[in-house]
């Protein structure tokens, strides 16, 4: 099943991730996909402001993962976008972030088959027109979306 949450301004990003933050819990994996500029990263920051980060919470794509432990539950940022083998993402320690909190990756496509589960994926669009969300996975989330 798939949902699509509409998008139109930073707004609409923030209720997202505040409606998705009391659904979260420790050991949930979301997957982020989009293209470059597509509201990957918009979303991260402010999941993390709703979990009650109080680090400023930025792209890590230069340096793969970035931790946050100040908030409700420790989040795991990690970006693919860069990285070329599954062997990489091992050296990361991914399983041991997923255990300990909530684990964020921006273009997991390399990570789609080592992960043991997935809880949500969320998909940034913009067709030229609009931003929109498709958001498929765990019913636990997608039941309350409407």
């Amino acid at each position: 099943m798939k949902k699509i949450f509409a998008l139109n301004t930073l707004e609409d990003t923030a209720a997202l991730a505040t409606y998705l933050t009391p659904l979260i819990k420790c050991g949930d994996v979301i997957l982020l996909y989009g293209e470059l500029g597509a509201g990957k990263t918009t979303f991260a920051k402010e999941l993390g402001n709703a979990l009650g980060i109080t680090d400023e919470i930025d792209s890590p794509s230069f340096i793969l993962l970035k931790e946050y432990h100040t908030g409700m539950l420790p989040l795991y940022h990690l970006d693919l976008y860069r990285m070329k083998e599954e062997d990489e993402l091992m050296d990361l320690g991914i399983f041991d972030m997923i255990e300990s909190g909530v684990t964020l990756i921006e273009w997991p496509e390399l990570a789609e088959n080592l992960l043991p589960y997935k809880n949500l994926s969320i998909r940034f669009v913009y067709d030229g027109d609009k931003r929109y969300a498709e958001i498929s996975g765990d019913d636990r989330f997608l039941d309350h979306l409407d």
